[in-house]
């Protein structure tokens, strides 16, 4: 998973944007500004950061831009948070290192 991912989740309104993807997919970008309540090219910088990311990804109608998430991206990021999760549990995690006096 390439870290860039991550620091694109990692701002509040490119969240918001991906979990509204989430629930509506084919979004067009002007329907984002009253809901995060900024400016229109402050969401388009947004979108950018997460097409760059491979978050998501983008259809014409017209002269209209929709934005859809792509699956294969977050269920990278998916897959590698439940390694980490597991990761905890064995030997070599953060919870066994401080149980046997490492931390």
């Amino acid at each position: 998973m390439d870290v860039e991912v991550l620091r694109a989740l990692a701002h509040p309104v490119r969240l918001g944007i991906v979990r509204r993807l989430a629930a509506e997919p084919d979004i067009c970008a002007c329907d984002f500004t009253d809901e995060f309540a900024v400016s229109q090219p402050t969401i388009s910088a947004h979108l950018k950061v997460l097409r760059e990311a491979g978050l998501v990804r983008t259809r014409r109608e017209g002269t209209t831009i929709c934005y859809s998430l792509v699956p294969e991206t977050l269920a990278g990021v998916a897959s590698e948070m439940q390694r980490l999760a597991g990761a905890e549990g064995s030997a070599a995690g953060p919870a066994a290192m401080a149980s046997a006096g490492h931390a």
